[in-house]
């Protein structure tokens, strides 16, 4: 079965059109017009457009792409803070906030027109936000699937955790976990494809691949095809095949 993935996106509206028009040319020159693409999650915070990223995907599912959208942790915080204005993810260390640079939810709220200036009320912003975001950017976020499964593949935004079983895996960890997962070399059983951690490059630990090559920081936005379980990038050139 031939699947698509693309890594963490993180409202780089104008990388992901191009990782789509990289795929397109892969699935032209493979015959593979049909074949699924998996977005990893984190389609929003600290890139200029999370907006614009949202209209896309909303979009293109709608005319029926074979599109499946995964849940972050960004794409939960962002959830949450429309939902609640005291939301505090649980993932947070307390004092952090969605708010906070670092995180990028200012840059996202800012694509929707939102004046997040740090001499605002929050409250103030907050309102603004539910004001500002389309029903439909909400309903899209609550409903984004946790993970997609193949006979082969297991892609989640995060990881799982080791020695569950994967239809037992908990949601903080699917759109969280690092510390427990990354360095564990056991078998998963089908080859677990993730982002959330960014690395330079797309890296294949046998057991696993990560994705996220840093697009929220200005690095590229990595797409890959899997036949089977295995793994090539989908650059501009053709296939490069990622081994462990």
């Amino acid at each position: 079965m031939t699947l698509y993935a693309i890594g963490d996106i993180h409202g780089q509206l104008d990388m992901l059109r191009a990782a789509h028009a990289r795929i397109a040319a892969d699935r032209a020159k493979h015959d593979a017009p049909d074949a699924p693409i998996v977005h990893l999650g984190d389609l929003t915070d600290r890139g200029p457009d999370s907006r614009g990223v949202l209209d896309y995907l909303i979009a293109g599912m709608a005319r029926g792409a074979p599109w499946i959208v995964l849940k972050g942790n960004h794409d939960r915080m962002f959830q949450g803070y429309l939902d609640d204005p005291a939301y505090h993810d649980s993932g947070l260390r307390s004092g952090l906030s969605w708010l906070d640079p670092r995180l990028g939810g200012d840059a996202t709220l800012a694509s929707y027109g939102v004046d997040v200036d740090s001499g605002r009320d929050l409250a103030e912003i907050q309102r603004d936000a539910c004001t500002a975001v389309p029903a439909a950017h909400r309903e899209f976020l609550a409903g984004l699937p946790l993970t997609h499964r193949t006979d082969d593949l297991f892609l989640v935004h995060a990881g799982i955790r080791p020695g569950v079983p994967l239809d037992r895996q908990v949601e903080d960890d699917l759109v969280w976990i690092r510390q427990d997962f990354l360095p564990d070399t056991r078998d998963h059983g089908p080859l677990i494809v993730h982002g959330h951690t960014a690395v330079e490059q797309p890296e294949h630990a046998g057991n696993r691949v990560d994705l996220d090559t840093g697009a929220g920081y200005g690095r590229a936005l990595t797409a890959a095809v899997f036949e089977g379980r295995s793994c090539f990038i989908v650059t501009d050139e053709g296939r490069v095949p990622l081994l462990p």
